[in-house]
């Protein structure tokens, strides 16, 4: 039965390069280099996310936050253990 992860994201649109971390309080800052116009930086940060977590674009949604930075991401898997395991292995933040 698949498992709904639910993740707290701090977006920035328009970046140099994309890259995907750990903070320190636990969640994660993307940056993403699409522009936040017609939901494409909202998009982009599904496809960095589900790359990040090898998972399938379909199993990465965004539950909040769609017009903010601060998103909240619902991940659906049928091993929660491995995402888990991947957000953990993401380089921490500096």
């Amino acid at each position: 039965m698949p498992a709904a992860i639910r993740l707290r994201v701090r977006a920035t649109p328009q970046a140099r390069s994309e890259t995907l971390q750990r903070r320190i309080d636990g969640s994660l800052a993307a940056r993403i280099t699409a522009p936040p116009i017609d939901g494409r930086a909202n998009r982009a940060l599904i496809d960095l996310l589900a790359k990040a977590l090898y998972l399938p674009r379909r199993d990465v949604s965004i539950e909040g936050g769609t017009r903010g930075r601060d998103k909240r991401v619902v991940v659906t898997t049928d091993k929660p253990s491995a995402v888990r395991a991947a957000v953990h292995r993401l380089e921490a933040a500096g």
